[in-house]
């Protein structure tokens, strides 16, 4: 044992036995902080029924099921909110938990085959990157193993989503939630092909409405802001921000900023966060459409779109890009790529090449920390708000 640690066997064998089960303590998640500064996001204690419908809930999400042989992947930092979540069932439920310390698009599959995996969490850039491997590479694994991948945390465009199903077949589930809400939203391959772009309707527990600036709600496809909760999950407070708290709840739901429409059928769809709107000589503009588009572009590693000031319309559109190591890119490329695809007053007028985007642990860009600059000499301040 190392010098000024204790030894665990004997720190337990000196307590007493009991045979009361643990109180079930809740970790405080910290948000993000990828357009705001984080927040401390301290839960109510858990009731008992509260428990039975959260682990319910966890099995529709994550696919994750008692006394099931189960062989989970986790590659994303247990500190934040989904992978928390995540591995913390997945230890409950028994399951084998293989960890990845860092996301490798081959070490994954490599991974999959060596110790056939049956769940993996993942974001969409680890799909981007997976379908860039070479086909020969993607060939090279047996993946037969896989039977729930779940995916949340961004946005992830139709056509890379259609591409995993092709390759790993219908066992692609997307959730959308946020630390504070928990989980109220998810949807499964069926319904992804068959409602393309959704990231899924109220499941268990879930509630979400969206609403006018008004406070009224919303008709179906009409786009407001989405407020929403999973009831399986206790209510929260912002540790030391009350007002914050109270700004972000609306007739007991919560709203993280995000922007969009419920279908006919009671589907999501997300436009974008409602800080990261641009508002260009009067026109709402949604960077998320276009970064979706943009990742599209061979030579494209990840990409960022944002407003910055300008002096006749308010706002511009400026996209920062990472390109492929050895990609050569220019700004007039990517623009005619975006021409192609979208409306002219959508394709940003400034294009930045960066060799890599800020990001924090989960692969999430620090879209601020691009944006801010670009704010702070101006009489309006950041855009990207607190």
């Amino acid at each position: 044992v190392p010098a000024g640690l204790a030894d665990w066997d004997r720190w337990r064998d000196g307590h007493a036995e009991t045979q009361a089960p643990p109180r079930r303590a809740a970790a405080m998640i910290y948000t993000s902080g990828t357009t705001g500064m984080p927040k401390g996001v301290r839960r109510m204690p858990m009731q008992p029924e509260q428990a039975a419908a959260s682990e319910r809930v966890g099995a529709i999400t994550y696919g994750i099921k008692p006394r099931e042989d189960q062989i989970v992947l986790i590659n994303g930092p247990m500190y934040h909110s989904a992978p928390h979540s995540y591995g913390m069932m997945a230890f409950r439920n028994g399951c084998t938990i293989v960890l990845q310390p860092r996301f490798d698009a081959e070490e994954l599959l490599a991974l999959i085959e060596r110790h056939r995996v049956t769940h993996i969490h993942m974001v969409p850039t680890m799909f981007v990157r997976l379908l860039r491997l070479p086909e020969a590479v993607r060939q090279r694994y047996d993946l037969s193993s896989l039977r729930f991948v779940v995916h949340g945390a961004a946005p992830c465009p139709p056509e890379v989503k259609r591409a995993m199903i092709d390759w790993w077949g219908p066992v692609i589930n997307e959730y959308f939630g946020s630390t504070e809400t928990g989980i109220p939203i998810w949807h499964s391959t069926e319904e992804a092909l068959r409602k393309p772009g959704t990231v899924g309707r109220a499941i268990e527990g879930g509630i979400v409405k969206i609403f006018r600036e008004d406070g009224s709600v919303c008709g179906a496809n009409e786009l407001g802001e989405i407020y929403m909760r999973q009831t399986a999950v206790p209510d929260f407070d912002y540790h030391g921000k009350a007002q914050a708290r109270a700004e972000a709840g609306r007739d007991g739901l919560v709203s993280v900023g995000d922007v969009g429409y419920l279908d006919e059928d009671g589907y999501l769809f997300l436009c974008d966060r409602k800080r990261d709107m641009v508002i260009s000589g009067g026109v709402n503009i949604y960077p998320a459409e276009i970064e979706g588009v943009l990742i599209g572009m061979r030579g494209v590693r990840d990409c960022a779109v944002f407003g910055i000031p300008d002096a006749e319309y308010g706002e511009r559109l400026c996209a920062c890009v990472e390109p492929e190591p050895g990609a050569q890119l220019s700004a007039a490329a990517v623009q005619a790529f975006l021409r192609e695809r979208l409306a002219n007053f959508k394709v940003p007028k400034e294009i930045k090449f960066l060799d890599a985007l800020p990001r924090e642990a989960t692969g999430k860009i620090f879209k601020r920390k691009l944006r801010d600059p670009y704010w702070a000499d101006t009489s309006l301040g950041s855009a990207g708000g607190a």
